[in-house]
């Protein structure tokens, strides 16, 4: 590895982390998915353009492979009770903030893929139309079409008052 080589990846590991966490929403396999895709980038960085941008050339393969993974998921497996790690049972505090940060993330989790990687790449990794239009390759209208539906759909979704059972009302019940 040359030091032209990791001066060019060590300053994306960090978007990467964020974007593969943003996409799988699971910290483990998104480090994992992230070192995935440090592997495959070093191995063939032979065949980077060397006139194309690593970082557009890097959140293409990530978002590849993501793709492979969450189509491979579909097939869910079943883990026990008292074979689940711990920190995945653990629950973080209720606060307000935390409410609000998950109901931004369960927002997100239901935007359409397509929209979700578009939103992603533009508003939290801050790349341009044209560079998420080549990572997705996909042209540039698709793009701003793609964000523009997801930023509604978003704020939609975020300004809902959260649905309460009508059906099965709170009761009070006396204990002896």
């Amino acid at each position: 590895m040359t030091t032209d080589m990791v001066s060019l990846i060590e300053p994306l590991i960090p978007p990467l982390r964020r974007y593969a966490r943003a996409l799988l929403r699971d910290r483990t396999a998104a480090d994992d998915l992230v070192q995935d895709c440090l592997e495959r980038a070093i191995g063939r960085w032979h065949q980077r353009r060397s006139d194309g941008d690593p970082r557009t050339w890097m959140f293409t393969i990530l978002h590849n492979l993501a793709m492979t993974r969450l189509s491979r998921a579909t097939n869910r497996y079943f883990v026990a009770f008292e074979e689940a790690d711990e920190s995945a049972l653990a629950h973080p505090p209720s606060q307000e903030e935390g409410l609000r940060y998950r109901e931004l993330l369960a927002a997100l989790a239901r935007l359409p893929e397509e929209q979700r990687s578009v939103l992603l790449l533009v508003t939290v990794e801050d790349i341009s139309y044209a560079e998420t239009a080549k990572v997705l390759d996909i042209p540039v209208g698709t793009v701003m079409s793609r964000l523009s539906r997801a930023r509604e759909k978003l704020l939609k979704m975020m300004s809902e008052e959260p649905k309460r059972d009508v059906a099965a009302p709170a009761r009070l019940r006396r204990v002896k």
